[in-house]
Order: C-alpha cells, then structure tokens, then sequence
C-alpha cells in the first residue's frame, strides 16, 4: 500500500514496515495529509488479523522535523471564520477539535492492539518526537548528530501531542518540566540513559533491531495503561510531590516573570494531567493548547522566529540572479576577541581561515581562542579531539598581508577607530584580488564613509557580528550607498555557510540594532539619574522581557564604548543630539571614576574574583535624587525600556534603515534580546496597535520628554488604524529614499 507520504510494506513475518517520506520535502513534517494518511494505515494494520505489529522509519535521512506549523496558522483563521458565521461557541469547539487530531491519532497507535516501533534514524523533533513516544519501543541509529527534542516553548507553544503527559509519566517530574521548559535537545545515548530510548543501534541494523522487539513478544500495550503503573516520582499529592511543584512554580516565575502563557500552561497540564487516568490527561493537555494556540504571544513568536526566521535562513533577501558562491577561504583581519570568534565559526562551518595581526604572537593568541572553545567542548563529550585538530587545522595565524591574496571573502574586524580601520583596508586591497569582497565588521561607524578608501565601493559591506560570536545567532548586514548585489549575495552566502541568520539594513549612525538597543541603555541610565534605584531598573528590564537589565548589559558592551560613542554622536551631530544627564553620568564613570565595564572588572555592576557580580553601591553616589521605590509605577517603567526600543525601530522603518519588517523583529530578538514574548520590536507595536502605542508614546512624552514623542509614520498608521505587517509586507519591501 503507498499513500502520498508513507509506503506500508506488509512482510511474511507478519510485521508492516511503515516509511514515511514526504515528498518534495527536505524534512518530514506532520500536516493534515499526513495525519490522515496515518490514521488509514494505523485502523489497516488493526484490522489485520495477520500484523503481528508495525515499525515505523523515515526515508529520508531525518525521521520528522515536527508539525506543520502553516496548519496551525489555517486553524486560527478559520475559527475567525466560524466565529463571524456561527458564533464563537462553535468556532471554539471546532478548533479544539481540530487541533487535537494529531494527539488522537498518537493515542490510537498506543491503544490500537498491535505494538508498534519507531525506528529513528535521524533528527525527530517536536510532533516527530511526539509520534515516536507514542509507540510501544524507541529504537535510535547511533549517529552524532541526531537530536531529539519537544522545542514548542521556543516559539510560544507547547508540545500537543501528548508529548507533555508522556514525557511527565516516564521520567520524575522535575526532569519532565525541565525537559520541556527548556526544549532541550538529546543526543541519542543521552537520550537512552534518560530512557526516553530504548535502544541505540548502529545504522545498519536499525531496522532488524526494531523487527526483532516486536518478534520477541513486545507488548502492545504503554506502561501507563497497564493496572500497576507507578508514577516515576510518585503521585502529585505526596511528600516528593510537594518537593517539585511548588518551587517548580516558584522558579518559573522567577525565570519568566509569568509573560510566557504557554510556560505557564506546561506546568498546569503537567500538575493536572499527573492526576489523572491518561485520556483525561491528554483531553486536558489538548485544551490547553486549543488556548495557547489562540494567544497573541504564540502567533507573534511563530511568526518571528519559525516563520520569519525559515524564510530569512532560505535567503529570502538574496538578489535574484546572482549565482550562488561556494566560499572556501576567507581572511579575519584583526584577532582580537571579535575576530578570533569569527575565525572560530568559520572553521566550524567548515572554512579555511587566514587569521591576520600585528605580529605573529597576537594572531597566534587568536587562534588559541578556538583551541580553548573546542577544548570546552571536547570535555563536555560534545566533540572528539579529532574534531578539535581538523578545526585548528583550517585556521592559519600570520602578520602577514599577502596571506589573503587568494581568500574568496575577507572581513576586518580590528579597533573600532575609523583610523585604525581605514589603514587596515589599504593595506588589504593591495594584495587581494579585484573580485574579493571585503566587510567590515563594526558596530557604529558608517559603511559609506569607510567605503570611501576602498577602490570598489561596489564590493565593500558592513558585516556586523554580535559578541560573543560563537553564541549569538544574528548577523547583521549593512548595505553602503554603493554596495553591490553581487557583495550582498557573497555576504548572505557567507552567513548561511556559517549557521547564524542575516538580516540586511541600510547605513546610518548605529545601522539597526546598536541604535536600538542603545535607546534601552539610555533609558536605564536616565532612570538612574532621575533618582530610580539601580536594582529597581534592573529588575524591571527583565520583568519587561529582557534578557539582562540595561546597566548589566551597558557593562557588558563596555562603559568606555558608549562614552565614546556618545562623545562622537555629539561632535559629528551637535550637543542637542546627545542628553545632557546622560553625558554627566557616562562622563562620571569613565573619566573620573575609570569604571569602564566587565572588561575592567568595574562599570555599573562590581565583579570580584571569587563572587557573582552585583550592583555597585557608589551608583548612589551619582543620583543627584533618590525616589522612594514604593511610589514608583513598575509597569510604566517596563512601558519606558520596551516602548523605547520599539519607537526607535519604527523610525528605523520611516528612515528606510530597515525595509523587511521580518528583519526587523528577528534583529531585535537575536540581536538583543528584545522581549521574544512579543514578536519583536514591530510586532510588539502592531500587537498594541497603532493607535494605542501612539497615544503611550504621546503620554511617555508629556511625562519624560521628546525622546518619546511619535514619529510621523506612525501617527499616519495610528489615523488609519494600519498595522507595520499590513503597510510593510514581506514582498514589497519599501524602496530606499
């Protein structure tokens, strides 16, 4: 029997084999064909008398990469749907309905009468993953880069599948939230000490492994549905019970901060469902994500970073027609700590590195930094010593220029000084070829200008990573006046190669990201000149969503950085474009205090050497006043950190800085962290609507000055009650002014 996505061999044994291969697809993913065409063969192999049980396999070389999350899209437009023709009663029940297909077909598997097997031969993640837990025996190829995962609270969901009530009844509940908190990803063997496989096998042999369990009298029924089931940890309502759920609950708000309903909703089902028989568990697990499903928070985190972000990772803002280029060596000029991570992610991906400095000793140090990050891992049994010499080996440390005579792509990452860099690109275009793009890796100074020394502007770009190189998965990329699409594409290339996400802005002072986030540490420090207390600010930038306060993060970027910055913006741009309170404060840490940051040890936060790092308490000192925190309105102060941001994107959008509104939010997020809850710095506008984020941003101003004050695109979008999705689509990108 052969359906669209499976192939159902029955063999003489008795056992069926089911492959599932999706095709025109890289990965298998569950959709509603694929649901319905399970559920045929599942009801087939019940039927018949003469199955002694089913292995289920993939033919590609990954079992599922999860749901189609598309159809969990269609889902909520047409319960909109139903809602205007039948009411929302009936939108309601249909939607719940139809979101719980896949976890009724899961349950029908574990509950069918034949024991099936899921022989995993590669990567299964979420709805995958869900299918293979639903079977009777985990079988897995042993293979190094197999993972298995339940991600859904990434993107604002939670696992639908009966993945929550499986995982909570085979392993004791603190690891089960853990797991599926974090969206952990298992390699095989942990997976199998964890006993969320069976068994691992050598490739080869997955299949006769899988057969062989059903042979040798596998049951077909799931240990919870048998009469003398156990709970791992025991019941809810027991002293061990008690020991897990309450500080269970009491970290998820300290870690959450309660903005992510989905999070919230994993530690209800999880608490509920433990105490129930297991179709009432999954009936409650389903409602519960019927609910989730319909939030604001997971519509705008699936459409950011699933959505947006797949889109983006394919090369949706590559130029159409220029060929694809296979890079095989690049140059890193500059190895110091930004430009030994590039070298190092480089390597990964597989590249061979020309790692240039000063002198041979400092381009040597360089290269240390991937031998200690390989070492780290190496440890960690994350990779072979064979692993960490085949890196090494693809990076070459010189003081010599003339090495990147023959790189495809070579990218400058030295002192951030104009001075300083302009040298460097003379001394490079003397000795690489006409064709070789050249980038430059800075945070501040614009790509025209510095184009300004290069022989081809057409090949000079801005390729803007994110400390540190190695973690942050955003790269981002500026487009000079005169940069060329074929520079553009070598860019893009270069990204993809290397694993980490591009988005493409146009120049200006700050480009997108270090001007947005700069308004986040500016608010932080004007608060503390206005006399809010250090930790108040602090605690109230992560309540707000973000991943550190703004004066942690003001130290991690370096005090001096923003000092100098400022003092630039100030001489190139007059004394009205800095504020005053601002200056005395950077001035004061700096200069007259040398409190430059985490790199000195000393900024806003103090870091001893055999502690964790905490507030400075001379940060009193520089408080001209002090405000008593209890008459302090915590939730305008999250309005002034994140309402900052997301105005400062929205001028960025006005300024033609960004055109893809998608770029936008995914910056935000990777770049800095914005609240991921909301989406990103638009969709965070376009979730409040126009109208309603105007009329805070006209009260911000009234209150805290012009700072807050809207622009005139989105007074206009406020008048017609437009949205920054709907004005901006992804295939009309605005063209530059």
């Amino acid at each position: 029997m052969t359906s669209n996505n499976f192939t159902l061999q029955i063999g003489s044994n008795g056992i069926a084999l089911v492959i599932w291969d999706a095709p025109g697809r890289s990965m298998n993913v569950i959709d509603t064909a694929v649901i319905e065409e399970l559920s045929t063969i599942v009801e087939k192999i019940a039927a018949d008398a003469a199955v002694k049980g089913a292995v289920i396999t993939s033919g590609k070389e990954t079992f599922s990469a999860g749901a189609d999350l598309t159809i969990l899209e269609g889902l909520s437009r047409t319960s909109a749907e139903l809602v205007a023709t039948q009411g929302e009663e009936a939108a309601n029940a249909r939607f719940f309905e139809d979101s719980r297909k896949a976890s009724l077909l899961f349950r029908r598997i574990e509950t069918c009468g034949k024991p099936w097997v899921a022989a995993i031969n590669g990567t299964a993640v979420g709805g995958g993953f869900e299918l293979a837990l639903a079977c009777h025996h985990r079988v897995a190829a042993d293979n190094d880069k197999t993972r298995l995962a339940l991600p859904e609270i990434k993107i604002g969901l939670f696992p639908g599948g009966g993945g929550t009530q499986r995982i909570a009844r085979m392993l004791p509940p603190a690891d089960a939230l853990q797991f599926l908190l974090k969206g952990e990803q298992l390699g095989v063997n942990r997976a199998k000490t964890m006993k969320l496989v069976d068994a691992v096998v050598p490739p080869g042999d997955l299949l006769k492994a899988a057969k062989a369990w059903i042979t040798n009298g596998g049951t077909a029924k799931a240990p919870w549905d048998a009469e003398n089931f156990k709970l791992p940890g025991g019941p809810v309502y027991s002293k061990a019970g008690m020991m897990v759920f309450p500080p269970a609950n009491a970290i998820y708000r300290r870690e959450t901060y309660d903005n992510y309903p989905a999070a919230r909703a994993i530690m209800q089902v999880v608490y509920e469902g433990l105490q129930l028989p297991m179709d009432q568990a999954l009936r409650v697990e389903s409602r519960w994500f019927a609910k989730i499903l319909r939030s604001p928070e997971a519509a705008a985190m699936i459409r950011s970073l699933f959505v947006s972000m797949q889109e983006i990772n394919k090369g949706a803002r590559r130029p159409a027609g220029v060929p694809q280029r296979v890079l095989k060596k690049i140059g890193v000029l500059g190895a110091g700590f930004m430009g030994a991570g590039i070298a190092y992610v480089s390597a990964l991906a597989g590249l061979n590195v020309v790692l240039v400095d000063r002198d041979p000793e400092t381009a040597e140090k360089g290269k240390s930094h991937s031998q200690k990050l390989m070492t780290d891992q190496v440890n960690r049994g994350r990779a072979s010593a064979a692993d960490r010499d085949a890196l090494l080996a693809c990076i070459a440390p010189t003081a010599d220029y003339a090495a990147l005579r023959d790189c495809d792509l070579v990218i400058e990452a030295v002192f951030e000084d104009r001075k300083v860099k302009e040298e460097a690109i003379g001394r490079v275009q003397n000795v690489i070829a006409d064709s070789v793009v050249f980038g430059s890796n800075t945070s501040t100074l614009p790509i025209s200008s510095l184009a300004t020394v290069f022989k081809d502007r057409a090949r000079f770009i801005g390729v803007h990573f994110f400390s540190p190189v190695e973690r942050m998965m955003l790269v981002e990329i500026i487009l000079g006046k005169d940069t060329g699409d074929a520079a553009l594409a070598v860019a893009l290339d270069y990204v993809r190669t290397i694993r980490k996400t591009p988005i493409v802005v146009n120049d200006s002072r700050g480009f997108y990201t270090s001007r947005v986030v700069g308004t986040y540490i500016r608010e932080g420090h004007l608060m503390l000149s206005d006399g809010v207390p250090p930790a108040m600010i602090e605690n109230v930038g992560r309540m707000a969503g973000m991943p550190v306060g703004p004066l942690a993060l003001n130290d991690e970027v370096a005090v001096d950085l923003a000092w100098k910055i400022l003092k630039a913006t100030e001489a190139d741009l007059g004394p009205k474009m800095v504020d005053a309170r601002q200056k005395a404060l950077l001035e004061d840490m700096v200069d007259k205090r040398g409190r430059y940051g985490r790199k000195n040890g000393k900024g806003f936060y103090d870091y001893p050497s055999n502690g964790p790092k905490r507030l400075w308490p001379g940060l009193a000192d520089l408080q001209p006043q002090k405000l008593d925190p209890d008459t302090l309105d915590v939730a305008e102060l999250k309005q002034r950190l994140l309402t900052i941001q997301a105005l400062e994107s929205a001028r960025c959008v006005e300024e033609g800085v960004v055109t893809d509104m998608r770029e936008a939010d995914l910056g935000s997020i990777l770049g800095f962290g914005f609240a991921p809850f909301t989406g990103g710095t638009i969709s965070y506008i376009d979730g409040i609507g126009a109208t309603a984020f105007v009329d805070l941003c006209k009260g911000l101003a009234k209150k805290y000055g012009e700072r807050f004050k809207p622009s005139k695109l989105l007074l206009d979008m406020a008048n017609k009650g437009d949205t920054f999705y709907r004005r901006f689509p992804p295939d009309k990108r605005r063209a530059v002014a």
